[in-house]
This record gives structure tokens, sequence and C-alpha cells, in this order.
């Protein structure tokens, strides 16, 4: 199946979260650095979670999942240790038109949480569709050690140079696909802008487009094989 990609703005949009455990803090934290209407339905909750609702970041109802909780709900997340409760939580999204994510059960997922790196306003969002986690995350902690805290003037860049055109770097393959089926090294994607000493005095921003041209070289040693055999790796630990 084919994912359409995107970032959602979830600032003020209601999410309800069934569960309150160690899974589900993660989960609600991601959705509180969105902004999102946060409320979460459990019967106990971490010391985390259990501030949170005190400082008012978030509504705790301290009791068991009913579906009423779906009204007005914009997604949900089922984050507990209880096939039934996300069999019936999927099942009442559905019928509410409410997305719904029951963690570690794709077949009851309508969308996926990516391995997401980030640097000031740039995202970068990994996802091989639920199929191969582990190699989501490797390929976004190779993200991290490539791109180092100055990218963030350089993701800065079409609002400070206006004037300046931003170009792709690397042959245009996105598709890790794309690069398996042709034998091909699998190689990254970036966007930058080319920098101009003699218009651009921000030496961290030269340094760091610098290391952005560099990473077609050093992308060219991650082989298919080597991604293969993390793949193999996730499907059987």
């Amino acid at each position: 199946m084919t994912l359409f990609p995107l970032f959602l703005k979830l600032a003020r949009r209601r999410c309800l979260v069934v569960g309150a455990g160690t899974i589900a803090e993660g989960k609600i934290a991601s959705l509180l650095d969105a902004r999102a209407r946060v409320r979460v339905v459990a019967p106990q909750a971490t010391p985390t979670i259990a501030a949170w609702a005190r400082n008012r970041r978030l509504m705790w109802i301290q009791r068991a999942f009913e579906p009423a909780d779906l009204d007005r709900a914009f997604l949900v997340i089922a984050a507990t240790s209880s096939v039934k409760v996300h069999r019936i939580v999927f099942r009442e999204a559905r019928h509410r038109g409410v997305l719904c994510n029951a963690v570690d059960e794709p077949t009851r997922c309508d969308f996926y949480y990516p391995a997401v790196f980030r640097r000031g306003d740039l995202q970068i969002a990994v996802s091989t569709s639920g199929r191969s986690p582990a190699l989501a995350q490797r390929l976004r902690r190779e993200l991290e050690a490539q791109f180092g805290p100055g990218i963030r003037s350089v993701a800065r860049s079409p609002r400070t140079f206006p004037g300046r055109a931003v170009r792709a770097v690397d042959e245009p393959r996105s598709a890790p696909a794309a690069a398996a089926s042709a034998g091909q090294p699998l190689r990254v994607q970036a966007l930058c802008g080319e920098c101009s000493e003699s218009r651009i005095k921000n030496p961290e921003f030269r340094r760091e487009g610098q290391r952005v041209r560099e990473i077609r070289g050093s992308w060219r040693n991650q082989s298919v094989e080597s991604v293969k055999s993390v793949v193999r790796k996730d499907k059987h630990p």
C-alpha cells in the first residue's frame, strides 16, 4: 500500500490518547509539542503524565475507554497493552471517521509514526510503512549524524536570503526501493542552497553548506545489501 506523506497542523485540535503508560507518554509528548488539545483516558498514568494533567497541559479522564470519548476527536492513539481495547478503539474510530493509530498493530492504523529527525524548522521523516521500524530508526540516526546544528541556518535561509534559489543535491531518486531495484547504492536526498561567500558572511552557514555537499560521497558506501540486512534483523529479531 502506498502511503500519503504529510505534516499535520494539530494546534487546538482535539486528540485522544487511550492509555497512559510509558509508550503513551512519548506519543503524548509529541502531541503537546504540536500544541494539540490532548485528552487522555486511562485508569492509571505515569508520574509524568499525571504531572502534565496537574499543570493543565492536558485533560486526564481517570477511567476505562468509552466510545463516547471519540466524539469531536480529530485523531486517536491507542497505546495500551490490551489487544481487545485496541480493537474496540479502532472499530469505534472507523465508525466515526476518526483517524486511529494502535501502537504495534499496523492493521489497526490509519497512519504511522515515522522516525523523525529535527533541526529547528527542518524536519525529515522516514517511514517504511510499518514494515521495518529498525531500518527507519537507522536512517534517522544516519541523518542526525550527517546534519549538525548549523543546518538550522540553512533551513532558515529562504527567509533570511529571499533571493536565493534552492536546488536538489544528488540524483533525483527519492525512494530506497528504486535504488534497490536498480542494484545501486542507497543514497539520500537533501535540499540546500548554494553558499555564496561573496553574498553570505555567515561562516556557520558556509560550513554546513559544505557538510551537506559531502553527504553525496558518504552515502555512496551505504549499499543495498547493508540495508537489506537491517530489514532481515527487524523481521527476525
